[in-house]
């Protein structure tokens, strides 16, 4: 509809669902895809459905700046309506002149009108809005409403006769799709059942997935819905068996009937008599499986319930569940039983833990070991599984619940090792909340902690503040602090391990330590990243070698969502995205850029810019880069860094090499390098090189290609041993190295640099006069960058056959650019 407004032809649709389905998705959906059309937007509401005219001002306001435009007659009669003017407002009137204020608006630019909760309509836009949507065929206008089934408001009535869709619920396939999306949330098989049957395909019921796959218990602290509020007032008219028979299916996520009938006889319940009550309210039905009307109906009985009745229920629960066959869950109801603290309940959760991360994932684990320490007796035993739920919630990505756990400690009550658990704590929650670099500073202070009792276990805590400090990202110097720790550390007990392989790295160059960073990464009993991730990740980029990371990238992915541990799974994202955009995999990587938004958003936390901002530099479009340069580098104004990292200088100097603009390139690369310590060498060197030689500073050109060649040489993969290739080839104008780049990045998966080396190649050749052979390169340059989508550089090989004589077959956009 909105490509046919262009076009000039207007038109409206009526979207109609019950709360949930969808409408207010759809009408963003229409914003983001409007593209070339100006967006004025209203919103019915309840509290100004008295108030005439009030979502028409909504909808007009943007456009009032061609009033005096109008005739003198609809100028009025506008003006009536919103009050400037005296004079009682007549709709007959108002009609003609706001479709007169839209047309003249629209001249300028198509016009979409996104009207929301249209049931809520004052009656007077709601006429006026309906006779605009009946008149607008010729003008470049759209009109999408987005309201409630007929029925629910008869202020909507006029948009009756308008074209409508109406928005149902999935079907149960549908919904069990939509709920293996959700990534970051791990469910437990008869939880989801129950959610799919209780939501009706509703896709807002569904989204609402029990944390913890039912193990955290129904929120009874905050203020209810009034959707809740509705259904508690048909509770609290129930007999109290009624009631208690709800409040028992409410108390178990899993809608067992068979535990429910068990619970009940213990409760002393007649089931036969309350089911058939409760029914007969439309709150829940008792069958093979119980559910209720909707999720939030039970949350209003659970809520309903009174705290000793709660208690009373999931004790009847724990006794009827198979300590054999559900040990887990039958220690989670005696939890939510207790009273007061209890070492055996305690215990039994902490026991249990590992099993219920099975079925509702490491807020599952979080969720019992947060339980356990609050009905622990002991000091030492509640400080120690206080330690262990913030370390579980931080792999659930809850940073928030964390920080509050980790603030209930007291220092006075930990031995130097919990005191150096602690600090670590500290550490990764600053990293989950990218607050800065304070979290290698934390590592550091609990490897000093242990650095005379356990030495160990400071080497340990010296590898947490290495991994700290390489994640971050950021230029903070905390990395050099870190390994001149290293280097006085007392030796390992199985020597060498990673923090030897990182000092040798930085005292005696790659030649000396890429062997052993090798036998690290690869490690005797199982891989680095199964134990280390972020860290192995480093060492993969360190020895240029892609298949690994391509590796460890898997491993994250599949870890992550089996676990449900939202940063496991975001590391995971990032990396995908990263690998996807180094080896030409654009659609990929903006296909895990966006889940890692939605991972970040579902729980409540920013998502990470440097991929997003790596992709669009590869890409070569500047708008969206530099915006998101300003995005990163007012995020490290705001926590304290000061400035950007080294992936964003890498970034900035690719982006500008891809359109030709070399000096601002050089100056990129330079910062990035500036700083020393690892990596600094990487993808940006070979970046420094080009702009340096196109620049004219073959000294400076000269001195990255050193350590370049070290590095790559040491390391010895395809990928490494080509992009020094055409690196050397651009500093001394060899023909024999262009020859070598391209035939070591043949076997290498990094198809952009497999054809920028080509794109080289390609332009020295034209430059000495041999156009015939510069076709061939460039042809192949344009066609691998092209279908990679690194759009600049292709441009540039476009621009180079265009120059030999030849034109460059043009490609359709990539398939990823055109859907949504």
């Amino acid at each position: 509809m909105t490509a046919v407004a262009r076009a000039g032809r207007g038109g409206a649709l009526v979207l109609t669902g019950e709360p949930g389905t969808g409408k207010s998705a759809l009408l963003d959906h229409a914003r983001r895809t409007a593209d070339g059309m100006r967006l004025v937007r209203a919103c019915g509401s309840r509290f100004e459905k008295e108030l005439p005219f009030a979502a028409l001002h909504q909808l007009c306001l943007p456009m009032l700046g061609h009033l005096s435009e109008l005739p003198a007659q609809h100028r009025d009669a506008l003006r009536s309506a919103f009050g400037p003017a005296p004079g009682a407002p007549d709709v007959s009137r108002v009609g003609p002149a706001a479709l007169d204020l839209l047309s003249r608006a629209a001249r300028a630019q198509p016009l979409l009108c996104l009207i929301d909760d249209a049931h809520w309509l004052d009656s007077a836009s709601s006429h006026v809005l309906a006779f605009l949507a009946r008149r607008i065929a010729g003008e470049p206008v759209a009109m999408v409403f987005a309201a409630r089934p007929a029925g629910e408001s008869t202020e909507a009535a006029g948009l009756a006769a308008l074209p409508g869709l109406s928005l149902s619920g999935l079907s149960d396939t549908d919904a069990r799709m939509l709920l293996a999306s959700l990534s970051h949330t791990t469910v437990d098989d008869q939880v989801r059942r129950r959610l799919v049957l209780e939501a009706r395909g509703n896709p807002l019921a569904l989204l609402e997935v029990p944390s913890a796959g039912g193990y955290a218990p129904l929120d009874t602290s905050s203020v209810p819905s009034p959707a809740e509020r509705g259904h508690r007032s048909r509770i609290e008219a129930l007999p109290a068996a009624v009631r208690l028979l709800l409040t028992v299916a409410s108390a178990d996520p899993t809608g067992d009937a068979a535990l429910l009938w068990a619970a009940a006889r213990h409760l002393g319940i007649d089931a036969a008599a309350s089911a058939a009550a409760a029914t007969a309210t439309g709150l829940a039905e008792f069958a093979t499986q119980v559910r209720f009307c909707h999720p939030l109906a039970r949350s209003a009985v659970y809520r309903a319930a009174a705290p000793g009745e709660r208690r009373r229920v999931h004790g009847a629960l724990a006794a009827v569940t198979d300590p054999v066959t559900d040990p887990d869950r039958r220690a989670w109801h005696r939890a939510q039983a207790a009273s007061s603290p209890d070492a055996d309940v305690a215990a039994e959760l902490e026991r249990h833990a590992p099993r219920a991360q099975t079925r509702g994932g490491t807020a599952a684990t979080a969720a019992f070991l947060e339980r356990a320490a609050a009905l622990s007796p002991g000091t030492a035993e509640r400080t120690a599984r206080t330690l262990a739920a913030v370390r579980a919630h931080i792999d659930a990505g809850m940073g928030e619940k964390a920080r509050q756990l980790l603030a209930t400690v007291e220092d006075t009550a930990m031995d130097r090792h919990r005191l150096a658990r602690a600090d670590v704590l500290r550490g990764q929650l600053a990293l989950l909340r990218q607050s800065g670099g304070s979290g290698p500073v934390f590592a550091l202070r609990a490897a000093r902690r242990l650095a005379e009792v356990d030495p160990a276990g400071s080497r340990d805590h010296l590898l947490d503040a290495l991994e700290m400090s390489l994640s971050t990202g950021r230029v903070t110097g905390a990395l050099d602090v870190v390994l001149a720790a290293a280097r006085t550390a007392a030796p390992a007990p199985r020597s060498p391990d990673a923090l030897d392989a990182f000092v040798r790295l930085t005292t005696e160059g790659p030649r000396a330590a890429y062997p052993l960073l090798r036998r690290v990464l690869d490690g005797e009993d199982a891989p680095m990243w199964t134990r280390r991730p972020a860290l192995a990740v480093v060492l993969a980029s360190e020895l240029w070698d892609p298949h690994t990371h391509t590796e460890i990238t898997e491993w994250l992915m599949k870890t992550g969502r089996a676990s449900g541990s939202p940063p496991l799974l975001r590391l995971g994202l990032v990396r995908t995205a990263t690998g996807s955009a180094l080896s030409g995999d654009l659609g990929r990587a903006q296909a895990a850029i966006a889940e890692e938004e939605a991972v970040a958003h579902a729980v409540g936390g920013p998502p990470v810019t440097y991929h997003r901002l790596q992709l669009a530099a590869m890409r070569g479009r500047r708008d969206e880069a530099v915006a998101l340069f300003e995005a990163v580098g007012a995020a490290a104004r705001a926590d304290g860094t000061g400035q950007p990292d080294t992936d964003v200088h890498w970034a900035a100097a690719v982006l500008h090499n891809g359109l030709g603009e070399y000096p601002a390139a050089l100056a990129a690369a330079r910062r990035a390098v500036a700083h020393g310590g690892l990596q600094p060498a990487g993808l940006v060197l070979p970046e420094l090189v080009e702009a340096a030689v196109r620049c004219g500073e073959h000294a400076a050109a000269a001195a990255a290609l050193e350590p370049l060649t070290e590095s790559t040489g040491a390391g010895g993969t395809s990928s490494g041993l080509g992009i020094a290739a055409y690196a050397r080839a651009l500093v001394t104008g060899r023909e024999e190295y262009y020859l070598e780049a391209v035939e070591h990045l043949e076997k290498s998966p990094l198809v952009p640099y497999r054809g920028r080396a080509r794109l080289l190649y390609g332009e020295w050749l034209r430059r000495r006069g041999r156009r015939r052979d510069s076709r061939g390169q460039l042809r192949a340059a344009h066609e691998l960058l092209s279908a990679a989508g690194v759009e600049a550089f292709a441009r540039r090989a476009a621009d180079e056959l265009r120059a030999t004589g030849e034109r460059a077959q043009s490609r359709s956009r990539a398939a990823g650019d055109r859907l949504t």
